[in-house]
């Protein structure tokens, strides 16, 4: 589903015109990206978590050259469903 899908789908169920549920929808998307940029972490209870891991430096081969390189530390976002999102998920997966 993309964010057109998204904003149409919204915009048909709640009635509200579709400029203003795109406006909701990309001011959601800047909140949970500025909060992450920050390093916080976004908590949205019933629905899941978005959250900055850190990973470690490693060593890794350049199978091409036959060389050891070192790839740095880095912050990568996650998401973690809700067991209430999850057990949904599977419920209506299983049907």
């Amino acid at each position: 589903m993309t964010k057109a899908e998204i904003v149409n789908a919204i915009a048909k169920s709640t009635g509200i015109d579709r400029a203003s549920v795109l406006a909701a929808v990309e001011g959601f998307m800047d909140e949970v990206m500025g909060a992450m940029n920050k390093g916080d972490n976004v908590y949205l209870r019933g629905f899941g978590s978005f959250v900055v891991k850190k990973r470690a430096a490693k060593a890794a081969r350049h199978i091409k050259n036959e060389t050891t390189i070192l790839i740095p530390e880095r912050f990568v976002p996650t998401f973690k469903p809700s067991q209430y999102f999850a057990e949904n998920l599977r419920k209506s997966l299983s049907k």
